[in-house]
């Protein structure tokens, strides 16, 4: 009978054999039990096929669903002619929904109406469970019960990362440049979906009614100024109480017959008390008069 091979021969072979990352449990299970390596063994053999890939193309990288092997990301100019597939190509639309459901799960297509101040495309939204992204973690316990939503272990594991705590602050996320890398975007594709406003392909999957969208960096900033306010449990945002209509009887001095439309309320940004409250009233009546001077 041949001589057994060191352990960590053993797990460096199973993982390069396995089509996903191996986890801990995963790796230990492929011994029998009586001669099963408990869990410090293993990462110990496994601390010593991460620095016999020191100095090769490829590395052992721990995600969140285990371990893999992966090329180096510095390899990539010259071994992506491989896949004749084309880049995905992301609009701003998803890329700022994505960002939105990952730093403020779990969250409602409501709520990111809200922080957006545009709807959200059903489209966007099948795209991201389609791709293993997001998914329904639960309902919000309001009138519709809305889903909520957030990332996956698929999610963490494409952006090669080990859990959520390893997302780069809201701080160093300015503009979709940088998200476009971190989707291992093309340059040329990431400048022209700076400049097409987001939309490089499926234009009529975006909302058409859509006056104008934020830009990415007013967004972040938005988040940066809300961080506050916004719950980071299962608290409904929509909880909070609405000022009922504003009464416009009073205010005649854009109609001449007295009667001035009321205006419908914006679905995206509705004042609370507390907005209202901070706000000091403006009134056109108030201003000077200029002819007196």
């Amino acid at each position: 009978m041949s001589e057994k091979p060191e352990l960590s021969l053993i797990l460096e072979a199973a993982i390069m054999a396995s089509s996903r990352p191996l986890n801990i449990e995963q790796l230990a299970a492929l011994f029998p039990e009586e001669d099963r390596p408990d869990g410090n063994e293993i990462r110990e053999a496994l601390v010593v096929v991460s620095e016999a890939c020191e100095g090769r193309a490829f590395e052992l990288k721990q995600v969140a669903s285990g371990f893999r092997f992966q090329v180096r990301q510095q390899m990539a100019p010259w071994i992506g002619g491989l896949w004749d597939e084309k880049p995905q190509r992301y609009t701003r639309a998803l890329l700022e929904t994505l960002a939105l459901i990952a730093y403020r799960q779990p969250i409602t297509r409501g709520e990111i109406e809200d922080i957006r101040g545009v709807s959200v495309s059903s489209n966007i939204i099948r795209t991201l469970q389609e791709r293993e992204w997001v998914r329904v973690v639960g309902h919000r316990d309001v009138p519709g019960r809305p889903a909520m939503f957030a990332t996956t272990r698929q999610f963490l594991d494409y952006f090669n990362l080990q859990n959520l705590n390893e997302l780069p602050p809201l701080s160093e996320i300015r503009d979709l440049e940088e998200i476009a890398k971190s989707l291992e975007i093309p340059p040329e594709i990431a400048e022209a979906l700076a400049q097409a406003g987001g939309t490089l392909e499926q234009p009529e999957l975006e909302d058409q009614e859509v006056i104008k969208e934020r830009s990415a960096q007013e967004l972040f900033d938005e988040l940066d100024a809300m961080e506050a306010e916004l719950p980071t449990g299962f608290n409904d945002l929509i909880k909070k109480q609405k000022v009922p209509a504003l009464d416009l009887e009073e205010n005649t001095t854009g109609s001449e017959s007295g009667i001035s439309d009321v205006a419908e309320p914006l679905s995206g940004d509705q004042l609370t008390v507390e907005q209202l409250s901070s706000e000091e009233p403006s009134n056109p009546s108030e201003e000077p008069d200029e002819s007196l001077h």
